[in-house]
């Protein structure tokens, strides 16, 4: 409820007529305590002014202390931790460690692959150079290159003269002119790294089939750079070389060798599996499984990421317990 300008003032002058007639009254010694009284009464008038009264602009005057209380800043929520941590830093690290060994085996194969291709193509644009004059006889591979075995066709018929009845004492024949053409098609890297260059031909060779070939130039990598840091993939694929040209027996040691010499190596577990496999095709299964039984304990992580599908079905078609 507002006053007026005359209500208010009517009470303002009783209050004082009153404050006076009690100061008439009262004794000197209560006077004083009855003046801090009056002053008290006049600045709580004062104060209720600036509340009645308002300002020239027809305004009430604002309170000159905030009593409202700021709103309390909301807790930020907690999140829940996860309830297992290491568990999924575990899973992550395997599905990392198995991610980066199917790379390491695709980007080996893409490589020579890539070299293979680039090799055809300086092969076809030769084609345009004039053609060397005919030899008489078949073409002698370079300085260094790999001896060709015969493995294609039988020898032809020899021409004796009519007087000799044996040809016992006649040469063996050499490889065809087809197989020598196809190994010549691959062509020897050359990048300045010589353990590397000899692997990549090795590698080159068996890709396209040509198996004893292959045999002779991985051979000669391994011994002669048996510190090669792919010297792994080299015993490895050796052992390959001949268990893809059905000489299980011949391929079994060079797949042992390759896991005991260096157990970490890139292809040890590899080695293991086809060390199985050779045992399978010599009808042991005894052995098999033993070299499946040291791969489950010794690589685990690779029998569950990896190599699963291969160590599942070496252990089937062996029989595995």
């Amino acid at each position: 409820m507002r006053y007026t300008r005359w209500q208010a003032s009517r009470a303002v002058l009783t209050a004082l007529a009153l404050t006076g007639g009690l100061l008439a009254a009262a004794s000197p010694a209560a006077a004083q305590d009855e003046a801090a009284r009056v002053r008290k009464l006049e600045d709580q008038v004062r104060a209720l002014q600036r509340k009645v009264f308002p300002g020239p602009d027809g305004k009430f005057f604002a309170p000159e202390v905030n009593t409202s209380t700021p709103q309390q800043a909301q807790p930020q929520p907690v999140g829940i931790p996860a309830e297992t941590p290491m568990t999924d830093v575990l899973a992550r690290l395997d599905s990392i460690e198995a991610q980066l060994n199917r790379l390491t085996a695709r980007s080996e194969v893409n490589e020579n692959a890539i070299s293979m291709i680039e090799d055809r193509l300086d092969a076809i644009e030769g084609k345009n150079a004039p053609a060397p004059a005919a030899a008489d006889t078949a073409p002698v591979p370079p300085t260094g290159a790999i001896v060709v075995p015969d493995t294609d066709a039988p020898a032809p018929a020899l021409k004796t003269p009519a007087k000799v009845t044996s040809v016992s004492a006649a040469k063996p024949a050499g490889p065809s002119a087809a197989r020598l053409a196809k190994v010549q098609a691959i062509a020897k890297p050359d990048t300045g790294n010589p353990g590397d260059d000899e692997y990549s031909y090795g590698f080159r060779l068996w890709d396209a089939g040509l198996f004893p070939e292959a045999q002779q130039q991985l051979k000669l990598y391994v011994d002669k750079y048996p510190r090669d840091p792919k010297i792994s993939y080299g015993r490895n694929l050796l052992g390959r070389a001949y268990l893809d040209d059905n000489q299980p027996k011949a391929a079994a040691p060079y797949f042992l060798e390759n896991y005991q010499k260096d157990p970490g190596g890139a292809r040890a577990p590899d080695s293991l599996l086809f060390l199985a496999e050779s045992m399978m095709a010599l009808k042991d299964n005894t052995r098999a499984c033993r070299a499946l039984a040291e791969f489950g304990d010794k690589y685990s992580a690779l029998a569950t990421g990896r190599l699963q599908d291969e160590y599942d079905r070496d252990r089937k078609q062996a029989g595995c317990k």
